[in-house]
């Protein structure tokens, strides 16, 4: 009476719940490397190579601890590319009486689940995730009734649940829910950067790497050098290497965006979390530890402990809140297609080039980049919110759309109409000159608000309050900005939406066959 254990490439967590209280001598675990996975968009590359690279550890893992594994690798003979054909191969295989399988992060995934039953012809038995800290049950009980789903109070519950920065009486630690105003700083020039952990491809690896530049040779991005962690023991490294080295500068420099500097002080740890080679609490734990011990101050590890107990299990329970209508959600009905330069980095816009160079090396991005230069400029340029999440689902190494959807649509595009953020995240040129030095070697004068030679985002700006005014004139917090815009009377108005107009008539469409094989 085989009981047929299959586990996802997120999923790569010996605490699993389907692995839990089974008697291992009546068990086999499925692992699968599928087509369809790889490519119902085209991810970057280096990223198809960290997911099979830590799928195939994982998988030693796991035989090294006693399981039966039943790995199917890419290429192997029969294969038939997709999850629900390899569970019900399995299941004749090794006569399998039922399937007992933790819920998928990805809505598309979790539909295929509930059809396993009647494909294989077995009982499925589909768990909660519970590696997560809040349990989708939890969370809909929140969010019922709620006039407005703000994060904020979502995570001030989470510190509470959790009992993380919190005091004996339940009050947060040193007073203050959050310390927002005190991550803002720019580096001064000279600052000494600690790079994250990397790691030496080792024989798994390297034929992981030959697979996909064979198989996925044509996707975005560049393949190696490839040092990302790939085991538990690896992830665990850069966990206290972050720890040690970046924590303590984390928070006051968070926002910060400096050329050549891909990290900074990030710890990139979202690719250990979203693939289950660390868990949420441990993370929080270790930085929460740093504190205690006086080896990091509070600003950064309240900032670095609100992104995973507060945005990281608020955003996956607005992903489930809301789909499947939340991939299609278009607020602001802005329907112009992603320029090219998504693809290529060739741009003259210093910021955008550099974001986009970095993406295409790394697979990476830090959070700034991505919602203060690549998705406010889509924003502000009026992109079609399924384009540039797409193109965000593509090419980043920790993004499963469970994550980056609602990220995108949601925060960052406002397409959702105002749920997730309760103003569109757009600024003119001179937040980004403010917190990078991108600026100051653009073609583009930062300076100049219109015409030939004027940085895009300033008439841009302009042109996106103008075009949305009916939408956003009310919000309280864009009062301010429709009263500068009242000021500049109409001559000038017309001169920022006359630049804006030109600019975006001169943007080239991507051609097709980035994000979907053809």
């Amino acid at each position: 009476m085989t009981l047929l254990i299959p586990v996802l490439g997120d999923q790569l967590s010996m605490s699993l719940a389907s692995l839990r209280d089974v008697d291992r001598g009546d068990a086999v675990v499925l692992m699968m490397e599928v087509w369809d996975e790889a490519t119902y968009v085209r991810h970057h590359k280096k990223k198809i190579a960290l997911i099979f690279s830590a799928m195939r550890h994982f998988a030693e893992a796991l035989r090294n601890d006693g399981w039966r594994v039943d790995y199917v690798a890419l290429d192997d003979a029969g294969n038939t590319q997709s999850f629900t054909g390899e569970v019900r191969r399995a299941v004749e295989r090794h006569r399998a009486a039922a399937i007992r399988v933790v819920e998928a992060g990805e809505y598309r995934v979790r539909q295929q689940q509930d059809a396993w039953q009647a494909e294989a012809g077995v009982p499925v038995d589909v768990l909660d995730d519970d590696r997560f800290l809040c349990p989708l049950a939890d969370f809909y009980a929140w969010a019922q009734g709620r006039r407005e789903l703000r994060m904020e109070f979502f995570y001030r519950e989470m510190r509470q649940r959790t009992g993380l920065l919190m005091t004996a009486n339940g009050k947060p630690v040193g007073g203050q829910w959050n310390y927002d105003k005190d991550n803002r700083d720019t580096p001064p020039r000279g600052l000494n950067y600690p790079a994250p952990s990397r790691f030496a491809p080792d024989a798994i690896t390297r034929e992981v790497l030959a697979l996909v530049a064979a198989r996925f040779g044509s996707h975005f991005g560049d393949l190696e050098p490839f040092g990302l962690p790939v085991t538990r023991a690896q992830a665990a490294e850069a966990l206290q290497h972050f720890i040690a080295t970046a924590l303590p500068d984390f928070g006051r420099y968070q926002d910060a965006m400096i050329a050549g500097q891909d990290y900074l002080y990030h710890s990139s740890l979202s690719l250990c979390l979203n693939l289950g080679l660390l868990e949420p609490l441990e993370v929080c734990q270790a930085a929460v530890a740093a504190f205690d011990a006086g080896a990091a101050p509070l600003n950064s590890v309240e900032g670095f402990v609100r992104q995973i107990i507060g945005w990281r299990e608020y955003i996956r329970g607005m992903y489930w809140w809301d789909m499947p209508e939340f991939a299609g959600r278009n607020a602001l009905e802005a329907n112009r297609p992603l320029p090219d330069f998504y693809w290529t980095g060739e741009t003259d816009m210093r910021c955008m080039a550099e974001s986009v160079g970095q993406t295409k090396r790394e697979a990476y991005a830090h959070h700034i980049q991505r919602l203060m230069v690549l998705g406010n400029f889509a924003l502000l340029a009026g992109i079609d919110p399924k384009a540039i999440s797409d193109w965000f689902l593509v090419v980043y190494f920790d993004a499963y759309e469970w994550v980056e959807l609602p990220n995108v649509i949601g925060m960052s595009q406002f397409a959702d109409g105002g749920v997730i953020a309760s103003k569109p995240y757009v600024s003119s040129g001179a937040y980004i000159d403010r917190m990078s030095d991108y600026c100051g070697r653009c073609r583009y004068d930062v300076k100049r608000k219109t015409g030939e030679g004027a940085c895009p985002y300033n008439a841009l700006y302009w042109d996106f309050l103008a075009r949305h005014e009916r939408r956003f004139r009310g919000n309280p917090r864009m009062r301010n900005m429709y009263a500068t815009w009242d000021r500049f009377g109409p001559e000038r108005q017309a001169d920022y939406r006359d630049s804006a107009r030109t600019f975006l008539g001169g943007l080239v469409p991507a051609g097709g066959g980035w994000v979907r094989q053809d």
